[in-house]
Order: structure tokens, then C-alpha cells, then sequence
């Protein structure tokens, strides 16, 4: 792929490099694209979309592997241009089977329904309508072929989303789900499920079980839904 990017990151293309993300996480396998934002790695199963702002560090691997990986011809998202970028993968991805990871120890397995500035709209089987931070998406892996989500059948994932209208940026978004039941992060604390009473000046105010009200920067938030 042609690419503005550094002669030092082209010389990595076509090569087995590891990948430290975000969260102590590490990825192996084949560099077979990459953008001013976005790393594209094939592990010999499966395809992972990186944004580069969560890469901490990316190294060629030299040791030599017991069976070289072969990336496939085909790509299962096609930017339709000869530049990559995280925005276009999202806009592409739109509609397909994708497992993402965000935070905490859950993997999200649905599709992208729609991109608006600062956020994105995935669907999930589990936790249906979501709305996630673009900025703290750590990678996207596209489903193979014919495979679903919880081998649920495609007339069965649904097409009913919710009925609240799309803003353009995550707070204002949020103000959309004032005086609902919500949680953030997956619930991965156990002052980020309740009632949210009020988005302002970038803060969220939520009612917990007890009736107190706990402050939150919606800036370190990275996934809120209704429930």
C-alpha cells in the first residue's frame, strides 16, 4: 500500500512484527497495512484494526517462526483507496460482524451501526445499543465469513435499534440519556451504574442504588448504555 508515512514504518510491511497495546496487551503476526492512524496486523487467524494512539511500541520480529504467516489476498474490510485511516475502517465496517475491545476483561461482539464525530454506535446481542468513545477503541477484528455473533442467525439480530436520535459528539449524546437507568464501562466500578441526572461542562452526575450522587469526567469515560 502507498502511504506518506516514515520509510522506517514501510520497511515493516510484509514483515512479523509484536505490537504493545494499551493495557499491557501484545499482538503478533504479519504487518499487512498501515495508515497515519491505524496498524494492520494479520496473526494467521484472524485480522486486527489497531488504532495507532493505543500502539506503545512496535518491534520486527526476527526469530524465525516454525510456519511463516500467509495473510490472505483479501481483506475483510476494503478501504476502497490505496490510504488506510481509523475513520474510514469504521465507516467500512459498518454493518459487519466485528468483536472490538474497549476496556476491562469483556470482548464486545456485535457491529458498528453508525460513526458520529467523537463516538461510534455498536450493537451488541448482549448489552444492545451502545455508545463508545472513538478515541478509546484498542482494536476491531472482523468476523470470518458466514460467522455470527453467538451463532445467532442473521434474521435474528435485530434491525429494531433504538429509537433515540444520533447527536454528533459523546457528551451531547449523553444528554440524550438523562433521567434513564445506564451504565458505564461495562459496570466496571461500582459507582458507574444508575441514574444519570445530568451531563454538564463535560461531567456526568449519576444517582447510585443509595441515592448519592457520584461526579464523572465524561473525558476518561468510554462506553454508556441504557438499560
Amino acid at each position: 500500500m502507498k502511504n506518506d508515512l516514515s520509510k522506517e514504518f514501510q520497511e515493516l510491511l510484509d514483515n512479523t512484527v509484536s505490537i504493545e497495546v494499551s493495557g499491557g496487551h501484545h499482538h503478533a503476526g504479519v504487518l499487512v497495512d498501515l495508515g497515519p492512524d491505524i496498524f494492520v496486523l494479520f496473526n494467521g487467524m484472524e485480522y486486527l484494526y489497531i488504532p495507532s494512539i493505543h500502539v506503545h511500541n512496535i518491534r520486527k520480529i526476527t526469530e524465525l517462526a516454525e510456519e511463516p504467516i500467509v495473510a490472505p489476498a483479501e481483506v475483510p474490510i476494503d478501504h476502497h483507496t490505496d490510504k488506510i485511516s481509523f475513520r474510514k475502517t469504521l465507516m467500512n465496517a459498518k454493518g459487519l460482524f466485528v468483536k472490538i475491545y474497549v476496556t476491562g476483561n469483556k470482548t464486545l461482539h456485535g457491529y458498528i451501526t453508525s460513526v458520529m464525530n467523537d463516538y461510534f454506535v455498536f450493537y451488541s446481542p448482549v448489552y444492545k445499543t451502545m455508545y463508545i468513545t472513538l478515541s478509546h477503541l484498542k482494536w476491531l477484528i472482523p468476523y470470518k465469513d458466514n460467522v455470527t455473533p453467538y451463532t445467532l442467525s442473521v434474521t435474528s439480530l435485530p434491525i429494531s435499534h433504538s429509537s433515540l436520535p444520533l447527536a454528533r459528539t459523546f457528551d451531547e449524546q449523553c444528554k440524550k440519556l438523562e433521567n434513564q437507568m445506564i451504565v458505564l464501562d461495562l459496570g466496571d466500578h461500582l459507582q458507574k451504574t444508575g441514574l444519570l441526572k445530568k451531563v454538564f461542562e463535560h461531567k456526568l452526575a449519576l444517582t447510585n442504588a443509595e441515592g448519592e450522587t457520584v461526579f464523572w469526567n465524561l473525558h476518561h469515560l468510554k462506553i454508556i448504555y441504557a438499560i
